[in-house]
């Protein structure tokens, strides 16, 4: 394997999991009584400051150029929105079944790919596609009683096609012209308007009443946002969109370590077998043409199976 691919993969894993630390510093936020666009809010505002400090550390230019204003708004939106969707899901049906719908992206990204950019869809891509999702529907855990909304289904495919859309674009639009700095400090700033709106200009914002509370919001703008937001733009660069997409099986798989570790949630063997099934899918793929060539060289043996020459 190539350093760059491996790089890419590095990222693609380190990405996931940084994303999949969101119950962590979510959650007790949520339990202060703070509203999921206050939240957000807080999260997507604080991220910006940091990556606007850490490029005028750097000295890095915060020039846009005419061509890249319309493609970094539109990207800007397409997160916020992605994230604004799930939110408003979780009131309309059970959590667990929001998130696990929601790992319908990597699916979005592939079709996308495949029909608007003419990407093949290798079998080992298809692969990892199938055990991931069925990995993460292993681990969903529905409560006495959840149902399926309509609408939080419709609310859910659209933060999911969101999400895809911009994984997409930042690999086949000008936006790929941006450092991964400079383009998730505008995907920032053009986001936060939208939970303004929702905060009726900040007339029901809520802040974070403890230092605790504080800190839970800070990390929330650096791990899951930051952190993971950067890492994934350099693994798209790098592996393309649907495979990045596929690495983000692991995120639940964080998800559920964190509950484990964390909240003092028991391990089951469902949990187990979830999370085994995701990191088959996640070594298919990282493995990739490898494993193709394995399994040509292993059914090349039998007769029957050989192409005619």
């Amino acid at each position: 394997m190539r350093n760059d691919s491996l790089k890419g993969l590095c990222c693609g894993i380190l990405a996931a999991m940084a994303y999949g630390l969101n119950p962590l510093f979510a959650l007790p936020l949520y339990r202060a009584g703070m509203t999921p666009d206050s939240v957000l809010f807080h999260r997507y505002t604080i991220a910006m400051i940091l990556l606007g400090l850490f490029l005028v550390c750097r000295r890095k230019s915060f020039r846009l150029t005419l061509k890249l204003w319309i493609p970094a708004v539109v990207g800007g939106w397409l997160m916020a929105l992605s994230s604004l969707f799930l939110f408003l899901s979780y009131r309309k049906m059970d959590a667990g079944i929001a998130s696990t719908i929601l790992f319908v992206y990597p699916v979005m990204v592939a079709v996308i790919m495949a029909v608007f950019f003419r990407e093949k869809l290798s079998v080992s891509t298809i692969a990892g596609i199938v055990g991931a999702l069925a990995g993460v529907a292993i681990l969903y855990r529905g409560g006495p009683g959840s149902s399926l909304s309509i609408s939080g289904l419709i609310l859910v495919l659209l933060s999911a096609l969101s999400y895809a859309i911009y994984m997409v674009a930042l690999r086949e639009t000008n936006l790929k012209e941006l450092s991964p700095e400079l383009l998730t400090f505008y995907a920032m700033v053009f986001g936060i308007p939208l939970f303004l709106i929702r905060l009726d200009f900040g007339a029901t914002l809520q802040w974070p009443e403890t230092l605790s509370g504080w800190g839970c919001a800070i990390a929330l703008a650096f791990f899951p946002t930051i952190l993971s937001l950067l890492l994934m733009t350099v693994s798209i660069r790098i592996i393309g969109a649907t495979k990045t997409a596929i690495l983000g099986a692991l995120e639940p798989v964080t998800a559920v370590a964190v509950g484990i570790l964390v909240f003092g949630e028991q391990l089951t063997l469902r949990l187990a077998l979830g999370i085994l099934v995701i990191l088959a899918a996640v070594t298919v793929v990282v493995s990739g043409k490898q494993l193709s060539g394995n399994l040509r060289g292993i059914f090349g043996t039998f007769p029957l199976l050989r192409r005619p020459r």
